[in-house]
């Protein structure tokens, strides 16, 4: 059987490009780096030839007018209706960090994402686990510790209880941790669907043991991976 063609878009200032990259080829998909405006010049291929998604974390655009703000504008003006037929194909979208913002911003998910509530960039290692939800890309996943790294990383939405209900709570930082001050704890939300997932955290960053901060100590657990197999599998199987 052949691995799922999965695409990484990259735009100017994102850094994460290369670590998503790998995490999918773990996974056992066949990842491509593809460029911004590559993908705006000639988006066919995104339709034609690829089964994964991947909005992958960094600064787009040195976060100009708020993070991911000028990246979410191409992807509304320029892109259109490509992200939305995507996934109308039944085909799986990941959006990372700057990613997760950039799907907000276009409408593709839920809420909005703010400045941290201790108003400055936080980097540390949190642990988040997945409550029943739509996300295809959750399903039965074990907790998952893994970095973040933003400034504006603090998810808002006016009615959480009804995101829940829904079931789009995809995410939820654990053991007391809420590093930013998230409505309800959200780490990530996914769409109706259930395709579409934004989260805040890098499971990509910790896909195999030596990542972990403790993993010379023989306590480092809950890799980032079984996220990304997840999407794998579901792709493999559409």
């Amino acid at each position: 059987m052949s691995r799922p063609r999965a695409m990484v878009v990259a735009a100017p200032g994102t850094n994460r490009d290369r670590d998503v990259s790998y995490a999918l080829q773990l996974a056992g998909a066949d990842p491509q780096i593809t460029l911004l405006e590559e993908l705006v010049e000639n988006p066919a291929p995104l339709l034609r030839d690829m089964q994964i998604l991947v909005l992958a974390g960094g600064f787009s655009y040195a976060d100009a007018l708020g993070a991911g703000r000028m990246w979410s504008l191409a992807v509304t003006d320029r892109l259109g209706d490509v992200l939305p037929r995507f996934v109308e194909l039944g085909r799986p979208v990941l959006g990372i960090c700057n990613g997760f913002q950039v799907l907000t911003g276009a409408g593709l998910l839920p809420g909005a994402l703010g400045h941290n509530a201790s108003g400055h960039f936080q980097c540390e290692w949190i642990r988040m686990e997945a409550p029943a939800s739509k996300s295809i890309w959750t399903s039965g996943l074990e907790p998952i510790e893994c970095p973040i790294a933003h400034g504006e990383g603090r998810y808002v939405h006016p009615d959480v209880a009804a995101l829940e209900a829904n079931g789009q709570v995809a995410l939820r930082y654990s053991e007391g941790s809420n590093p930013n001050g998230s409505a309800g704890d959200i780490a990530g939300v996914c769409d109706e669907t259930g395709l579409i997932l934004g989260l805040m955290p890098h499971p990509e960053n910790h896909v195999i043991g030596r990542q972990h901060p403790r993993h010379a100590r023989g306590t480092a657990v809950g890799s980032g991976l079984g996220l990304f197999q997840q999407g794998v599998r579901y792709a493999e199987s559409m």
